[in-house]
This record gives structure tokens, sequence and C-alpha cells, in this order.
């Protein structure tokens, strides 16, 4: 294995032609560029240099090396600018996995003040529920995860993971506008025991099923989509009912429906995981603190 020292050391003495003269280039004594080479020549197996008079002249070994070294050199350099650039945050990659509504309301935003600041950090963006998500990050195929879970049913936070709170989320009603319940700032879920439902994901179904269940009642779920869409289109169509998070609420709400908040309140628990080795790379660091911005705005508003 070659030093890149030695290396280093290598190409100033063929540049310059002598022992002496890379000593004086590279501030060195001549006895330890002489040493340097030495070791160079043991790390090599056959000798580099050959004298020719009061000069050096290279081997066929050594002719070889030399073509070599300003690639090796080179190499080197783009490394460590690359490192360096990564290490004050002017580069870099990171990979963010998170739920639909998370896609299309904390990280728009927080991806806007990212790249006003840090141009050259680049987001790949994924999308998956929990806990798939964050499966995804302990499979290595993300490098932040975004899930959300429900009172009754706490998260189970693998060791090698770090959790960062970002909000709670409150849960609403959606009604079609038309519903004699959509006049009320707030609706009891005990008015609703008898209306038809439709369920989300398979964590908010439960959900759904545990929070009607508390109120004495079970719902009667008559469709099951996690595509926020369909939900809102399915409840203008007088399918049926649902409670959804008011994220989802934020960005898209069909005209013929409307969100009321739901009584009693209950909210869903938003976080952010990470590896817990992985909070050491500036990146990652960055985007996580730009989500906890940006989750902080919308707890605000």
């Amino acid at each position: 294995m070659f030093d890149s020292r030695h290396i280093r050391t290598f190409h100033e003495v063929v540049s310059t032609g002598s022992y002496s003269a890379a000593a004086r280039s590279l501030g060195y004594t001549q006895p330890a560029i002489t040493q340097q080479m030495k070791a160079l020549e043991r790390t090599v197996g056959v000798p580099l240099f050959t004298r020719a008079g009061r000069g050096l002249r290279l081997t066929e070994a050594g002719e070889a090396l030399a073509r070599h070294a300003e690639v090796i050199l080179g190499d080197l350099r783009a490394a460590q600018q690359q490192l360096g650039a990564l290490a004050r945050l002017r580069a870099g990659r990171v990979r963010v996995c998170a739920f639909p509504s998370a896609n299309a309301t904390l990280i728009p935003a927080a991806m806007a003040r990212l790249l006003a600041e840090h141009p050259g950090v680049r987001v790949e963006l994924l999308e998956a529920e929990p806990p798939e998500s964050v499966q995804r990050l302990l499979r290595g195929e993300c490098d932040i995860a975004l899930a959300f879970h429900y009172p009754g049913a706490p998260a189970e936070v693998p060791p090698e993971l770090v959790e960062t709170p970002l909000m709670e989320d409150q849960l609403t009603v959606l009604l079609p506008v038309g519903h004699p319940l959509a006049r009320r700032h707030a609706v009891r879920l005990t008015d609703l025991a008898e209306e038809r439902w439709i369920a989300g994901c398979p964590r908010c179904r439960a959900n759904l099923l545990q929070v009607c269940a508390a109120q004495g009642f079970a719902p009667d779920v008559v469709f099951t989509t996690d595509d926020n869409l369909a939900v809102q289109s399915l409840v203008a169509a007088g399918v049926g009912i649902a409670l959804m998070p008011a994220l989802v609420l934020s960005f898209m709400c069909h005209r013929k429906v409307t969100g009321r908040l739901a009584e009693p309140h209950v909210r869903r628990k938003v976080s952010a995981y990470v590896l817990r080795e992985h909070l050491r790379i500036p990146a990652t660091t960055l985007v996580l603190n730009e989500l906890r911005a940006a989750a902080a705005a919308r707890v605000g508003c």
C-alpha cells in the first residue's frame, strides 16, 4: 500500500530533478527526502532512480510510477475538495422518506429554505407510510424517515435510531358541505355513530376503530384507501365521512367537502428518525434542522 506522502515527495523529486531541489520545495531536509524515497522503493520492491552524473534518472519502474503519480495526486486533491465541501455544507445528498401529507407540506417548506441557504445540498425524496418509512431507514434506503403514530400506539424506536419530535397533527372530521353537522365548529364523534366511514392507511384505520370504540360505537367502514385525494372525492360524492389529519386538509381540500374539529380532540405525533451515527453527517443534520423549523412554523400558524 502506497503512502500518499511518499507519492507527493516522489512527484516533487521527478518535477525538480533532484533530492535537494525537492527538499527546498517541500521544506524538508535532504536526508528526509532520501529516507522517504528508500521507503517507497521498499514498498515497490524495485529501484525507482539511478544516478546519471550529478543528477537522477528514472528507472523503468520509476517512469511507470511517475505516469500514475499525477493521477493519484489529482484524485486525492479532488477527494479533499469534495470532503471539505461536505464538511462546510456546500454539498451533499440526503435521502428523505416521508408519508404523503408530510411530503406535500413539511418537505416543500424545509427544502425551500435549505436550497436558498445551501444550494449545493441535494435531497432525494421517497414516499412511504409508517412503519415502512422507518424500515427503509433501517435497511439503508434513506437517511431520514418521517413517520407518525397515534395515542395508545406509541412508536417503538429501535436503539440504533434517534427520534426528533416535529409536531402534533390535529385530526378533523371530513364532511360533505351539505351535511347537517357541517355548520358546527367542532363535531362530537358520538353524533357520527350512524354514519358510513372511509378509512385510510392501516395505521389510520386502526386509530379510527380505536377512537370510535372509546366513544362506544364501531364505525361502519364502507371504503378504505390511503389516497388522500380519493378520500376527499368519496366524501364529496356522499359515499361516507372520514377522520383526516389537518396536514392533509392544509394542502388539499375539495370544494364540496369541509373539515371540522373532532371531539374529543385526537392528535397524531409526527417525528423524524435518523440513524444515530448519521447525526455526525453535516448535510443530514442540516436537513433535520430545516424539517424542525418547518414544523414549528406550521404549529405557530
